[in-house]
């Protein structure tokens, strides 16, 4: 029986709780503004896109680490791997904007903890396998 990795699980809860409040909280707190700016168009349309593109990431990504939880395989782990790491990388990305414009950006509070859950668990996946 192979064994379940609770961090990837917390990773993926974590990652959920993450994608329904990008998606109904930065509809509101965001999008919605964006929408009624007077921003140009095409920057409104590209932007949209973008962040649509990081609903379905967010979404996407819980499916794996939960799945992986219940039936982790050998070839999921270097897609958790790198999911961890890409979780990382944006987290330091809302962290650097945070220090560049003197302004908090708190994404990252939720960024960081799934991509050191998604890491802490490929390390445990490593040593039992």
């Amino acid at each position: 029986m192979k064994t379940k990795n609770i961090f990837w699980l917390l990773a993926g809860i974590l990652n959920l709780f993450t994608a329904l409040l990008h998606t109904f909280g930065g509809q509101v707190g965001l999008i919605n503004p964006l929408l009624s700016s007077n921003l140009d168009n095409q920057v409104q349309t590209e932007f949209l896109g973008v962040w649509h593109m990081i609903t379905l990431f967010l979404f996407f990504t819980s499916a794996v680490f939960i799945k992986n939880y219940f039936a982790p395989k050998e070839e999921c782990r270097v897609i958790i791997q790198f999911i961890s790491y890409v979780y990382f990388l944006f987290s330091i990305s809302f962290i650097a904007v945070s220090f560049m414009n003197q302004l908090l950006a708190p994404q990252w509070t939720l960024l960081l903890p799934i991509g050191i859950l998604g890491l802490i668990g490929v390390k445990k996946y490593k040593l039992a396998h």
